[in-house]
């Protein structure tokens, strides 16, 4: 009987121990400061940007380790190869259609350096106003009265 009353008595102060340790905790919880959450926060963020320039830097610097070899997967190979030869061609394409419109650009150019004098006719008939050289710049508006039914 007393090998069973000391067992008691000691899980009775064990109980009593946790009990007053979660209470400690609930109250080291409580007294956290704020600067201690703004460090953590800091340290954190400190965290965040290191790690993300580590990835950035693999992936502009050594993106094979990160990133799968296109190579080796055939059909999206081929078709990345179709979308270059397609940009290719389309740069062509653009400087053909550059070096067409040179001489039209030049014309333009020419016109709009040197304005027309007073004695000179403007080429394509049109006066200042920019109206067609047989049209006056004056309208006549005329009313139109609709005889009314009065029945």
């Amino acid at each position: 009987m007393r090998v069973s009353g000391v067992l008691l008595v000691l899980s009775v102060a064990l109980c009593s121990a946790q009990k007053q340790k979660e209470l400690d905790h609930r109250n080291e919880a409580d007294r956290t400061s704020s600067r201690e959450c703004s460090n953590l926060t800091l340290v954190l963020d400190n965290w965040k940007y290191a790690i993300m320039t580590q990835v950035r830097d693999l992936l502009l610097h050594d993106h094979n380790t990160v990133l799968p070899d296109y190579g080796r997967i055939q059909p999206l190979s081929d078709a990345l190869g179709d979308l270059y030869k397609e940009f290719n061609a389309l740069k062509v394409r653009l400087a053909e259609l550059t070096e067409k419109f040179e001489d039209v650009e030049a014309v333009v150019d020419d016109l709009g350096r040197k304005p027309a004098s007073r004695g000179e006719p403007r080429p394509g008939g049109s006066l200042r106003g920019g109206a067609p050289a047989g049209r006056r710049s004056r309208v006549v508006i005329r009313k139109i009265y609709k005889p009314t039914d009065s029945q």
